[in-house]
């Protein structure tokens, strides 16, 4: 079993081609698109969802069978068709032009597998095991969405905006980092899941007081 290295990539802009037009090529599109993608579809037939992303403009779908050439000028490519010929066919071609390429339930036809995600916002985790038990990536995924909720999202948004506050009005280096410390607590997360719309202001006014007694 091979051993992956974890990483995220920016996708923002950048050209993937997915290869099929059934439900799990509609996952792996959305993702895409979410991520930034400039997303080329190609498949005979395709799910309501993605004729609608079409339509909207958001992937540019190629109504027919794969062709060699599509994945020209591709970052990367995905296979998720049931034609076990055209899969292998789609990972030969872009493993001869040196891309990242997944066929979807091979890992002996990857050079990079998707892991399972929790999004929250900015937070991103992800689960793999190494193409070794996707159920076991699924369950884990499972718990950690009852573990990390919405509160998550909201938290990084205010620490973002702290963060950068903090580094402009507070000089000294320690203290900067006493105070950054002290906000990513149980405490002020909790403020984030019960106190959505003030826990903003109790954050601006507990720094205000923090520097004053520092200072």
């Amino acid at each position: 079993m091979r051993q992956y290295y974890a990483m995220m990539v920016d996708l923002t802009s950048r050209r993937c081609l997915v290869v099929g037009g059934g439900p799990v090529a509609e996952r792996k599109t959305v993702s895409l698109v979410n991520a930034g993608a400039e997303v080329v579809v190609v498949s005979p037939t395709a799910t309501p969802r993605l004729k609608q992303m079409a339509l909207l403009g958001q992937i540019d779908w190629l109504s027919r069978s794969y062709r060699s050439e599509d994945g020209e000028h591709c970052f990367l490519v995905i296979a998720a068709t049931n034609d076990q010929r055209v899969n292998r066919t789609v990972y030969q071609d872009a493993k001869k032009r040196g891309q990242w390429v997944n066929v979807v339930d091979q890992p002996a036809l990857c050079n990079f597998t998707v892991p399972s995600t929790v999004q929250r916002g900015k937070l991103t985790i992800a689960v793999s095991t190494s193409g070794a038990s996707p159920s076991l990536s699924k369950k884990i995924r499972r718990e950690l969405e009852q573990t990390y909720g919405d509160e998550y999202a909201l938290f990084l948004e205010l620490m973002q905006e702290i963060r950068s506050l903090i580094q402009r009005q507070v000089p000294d280096a320690h203290l900067r980092y006493q105070l950054m410390k002290e906000l990513v607590s149980d405490r002020w997360i909790e403020q984030c899941r019960t106190n959505p719309h003030g826990v903003r202001e109790l954050m601006l006014r507990w720094i205000d007081q923090q520097i004053s007694v520092q200072t």
